[in-house]
């Protein structure tokens, strides 16, 4: 039985990507999150105002106040990947000072207004470094999932993040390799703990059951950026022996209309999915890719959300060995690894899976099974141990 409201202690959840509405297309890791913790905690998120949001509403029991930040003709900043979409368009770095004295005002805001006895901000730049200034002495538990790990490397930026990670209760990241780079920011050992952000099963468990799995269909979900490999898979299409019937891209972002163009005739660019609508994508794809690349900028991966879903959706995976991807995957075994950038590489693996299903189909079986580990009910009873000991520190 869920606690009273009363008696629930409270959580403060900061995230700058938030779904408006469950399922729209959003990553909605962070509202898995917080609605699994809910039945413990009375959880507040706190979020920017974003593309047909509203400012306040409730989703389940969760409560969620966003603010504004700039005009809305022009309030973009937060639509999508912030780093991204200042790469994409630099006149948006005038929306920045204002977006961290909002966010600022915000936490004040709902600090006095909800009494939370302790914090989880997602991200070190920008909630963990605002929380830090803000909060005072409210524990914290701060998360970081890449990109403002990896990229970000500004001398100032470097410092910012040091003050975060030195003044969190605990620090979660998605890979080991995002373990050591926490390490060389001065987190100590016991502070920094490796939890994924988990899958929610339900979509897909249901999907599975309903799909059948169409041969020669590729599937590819991500962020269209350059971090991704979306321009890695196209140049393996050219080199691929075992024509794929459909190659299928899910997401959205600044480098679509250039892929489009490019692209060739079996390849449907479809957006950004809702849960349902995706895990369909999931269910019916022979083989999914997740062709990462470090992008210019250092920026990289940590353990994509959409590759531990494709996992649990029993797809034969094609992954770039890179940090974090390797964490789960092993060559071989519960999926085939290739050499980050190599489109030669790629087009051979896809080659091998497509031109023999039932290796593929038993790789997609295994990739399953080492999904099951990263459900968002297991990531929850991480989370739960961490911010209780938060509270108690």
């Amino acid at each position: 039985m869920q606690p009273d409201s009363a008696v629930r202690p409270t959580l403060l959840v900061a995230a700058s990507t938030f779904p408006a509405e469950p399922g729209d297309g959003t990553p909605g890791f962070v509202l898995d999150l917080a609605l699994a913790l809910s039945d413990e905690y009375r959880v507040v998120v706190v979020a920017p105002m974003t593309r047909g949001a509203a400012a306040h509403q409730r989703i389940g029991d969760v409560e969620v106040h966003r603010y504004g930040y700039f005009p809305a003709r022009w309030r973009d900043l937060a639509d999508g990947a912030i780093v991204d979409n200042l790469r994409a368009e630099p006149a948006r770095w005038l929306q920045v000072p204002s977006f961290f004295a909002a966010m600022a005002a915000a936490l004040v805001r709902e600090r006095r207004r909800s009494r939370p006895d302790v914090a989880l901000l997602h991200w070190i730049i920008p909630q963990g470094a605002v929380g830090r200034l803000v909060l005072g002495r409210l524990p914290r538990v701060v998360t970081t999932l890449g990109g403002d790990l990896y990229a970000l490397r500004h001398p100032v930026l470097q410092a910012v993040k040091r003050a975060v990670v030195r003044n969190a209760s605990s620090v979660t990241c998605m890979s080991t390799d995002m373990a050591r780079e926490l390490g060389a920011l001065g987190a100590r050992a016991d502070q920094v703990h490796v939890v994924p952000m988990g899958v929610d099963l339900a979509p897909i468990t249901a999907a599975v059951a309903r799909e059948d799995r169409v041969a020669g269909r590729v599937l590819f979900v991500g962020r269209l950026v350059e971090k991704k490999g979306a321009v890695v898979l196209l140049d393996a299409l050219d080199r691929m022996a075992e024509r794929p019937a459909t190659v299928v891209v899910v997401g959205d972002g600044p480098l679509r209309a250039d892929l489009e163009r490019r692209a060739r005739a079996e390849v449907s660019f479809v957006g950004a999915q809702g849960k349902d609508a995706l895990a369909a994508e999931y269910a019916r794809a022979a083989v999914a890719l997740y062709p990462s690349v470090p992008a210019a900028n250092g920026d990289r991966d940590g353990l994509p959300v959409a590759l531990l879903e494709a996992m649990s959706a029993g797809c034969a995976i094609v992954a770039s060995a890179v940090p974090g991807i390797v964490d789960v995957i092993e060559d071989g075994v519960n999926g085939l690894l290739v050499t980050p950038g190599d489109a030669d590489d790629l087009a051979a693996a896809v080659d091998r899976l497509l031109g023999d299903p039932e290796w593929a189909a038993s790789l997609g079986a295994a990739a399953a099974r080492t999904a099951a580990a990263h459900t968002v009910d297991a990531v929850a009873d991480r989370y739960r141990t961490l911010l209780a000991e938060a509270r108690a520190s």
